[in-house]
């Protein structure tokens, strides 16, 4: 009898202590802020896996207590869906393209106008000085924090149909380009017809001919497989347009100071991995490319640069004049003269 109770005891103990487990655990699960990630990209992009790794960050960083939680390949909508749900809170972050952001912030359109930078090294000196940490300010008008830039390298044009060696081969053509009024300008500067389509609904577009081809960087034509349909792939470099890292105003500001240092360090860490893996991710986008039988081409780009010429002059009266002037002016600045670097 006095066994039978003690079995019952040591049961009910054990009981207890697999009850207090639980409460923990459940408790522990509940401590967990989760701030849900949505982009566009596939999974292999170089962006994705800064994203995981901004997720392994925050983690680290948070001792666990906060963590990312992504949904890939346009799961919960296009960029423009995302970013509204970011602006009502109901999605934490995203990634989105410069350009599309001009329907929100204006001055974004910057990104668009083509050939304002002479290299990497001044895109960069650009986006980590105050004309782009001003930018991103100018994001929180739209209910919109953002964390920084990524690398998106050099937008150039690909076709299924023909070789483009100069903008006289782009007469006639049309040609896929993000939702952007600046972007579809610069392409019919350069004699192209522009017609934006969701990313998502390109690779049908192309196969059934309603564009003729569209304009990105090498590892998005690699990793959506346009390269299946469209074997030119013509290296003008028109456009350098940043992806940006954004964050819903209305999320950020429901963390506390610390939680929010935490995010800003993942991110910082993130876009220093992006930025350092981006060369790498395009010189493999086109040996992937090349080997696939797509023919890239090198062309001169004196007659593109002299056909958008006026297009500039242009948008040098517009309300962004002073930015490409900044822009120009940053051109031979020795890195020591910088603002302090957003990383």
């Amino acid at each position: 009898m006095k066994q039978q109770r003690n079995r019952v005891r040591r049961f009910g103990t054990l009981l207890l202590i697999v009850a207090t487990a639980v409460l923990s655990a459940c408790q522990v699960e509940q401590d967990v802020k989760v701030l849900k990630l949505a982009h566009t990209l596939d999974q292999e992009h170089v962006v994705h896996k800064a994203m995981a790794l901004m997720g392994e960050r925050l983690a680290f960083y948070s001792n666990g207590t906060m963590a990312v939680e992504i949904y890939s390949s346009g799961q919960l909508g296009n960029e423009r869906e995302l970013v509204e749900l970011l602006q009502i809170g109901s999605l934490a972050m995203t990634k989105v393209s410069a350009s599309p952001l001009e329907g929100f912030v204006p001055a974004m359109q910057v990104f668009s106008v083509p050939y304002i930078f002479d290299d990497n090294a001044h895109f960069w000196r650009v986006l980590e000085s105050d004309i782009g940490k001003d930018l991103l300010t100018e994001i929180q008008g739209a209910r919109l924090f953002g964390l920084g830039y990524y690398d998106a390298g050099s937008r150039s044009f690909y076709s299924s149909n023909t070789r483009i060696d100069s903008p006289a081969d782009l007469r006639g053509k049309k040609f896929r380009v993000l939702n952007s009024q600046t972007a579809v300008k610069m392409v019919e500067a350069l004699g192209g017809a522009a017609t934006p389509i969701d990313w998502g609904e390109l690779y049908t577009a192309i196969q059934q001919g309603v564009v003729d081809g569209a304009e990105n960087n090498p590892p998005s034509f690699f990793l959506s497989r346009h390269y299946e349909l469209s074997k030119y792939f013509s290296l003008d470099e028109h456009t350098a347009v940043p992806d940006v890292l954004i964050m819903s105003l209305t999320v950020w500001q429901d963390l506390t100071p610390q939680q929010q240092q935490w995010v800003q360090q993942a991110a910082n860490d993130s876009i220093a991995y992006q930025k350092a893996a981006w060369h790498e991710a395009s010189e493999a986008a086109l040996l992937a490319v090349k080997a696939a039988g797509v023919t890239v081409i090198y062309p001169d780009k004196a007659p593109f640069r002299q056909a958008v010429a006026p297009f500039y002059q242009q948008m040098l009266q517009t309300q962004i004049g002073p930015l490409l002037e900044g822009i120009a002016a940053l051109r031979e600045q020795p890195t020591g003269q910088q603002g302090a670097n957003n990383e």
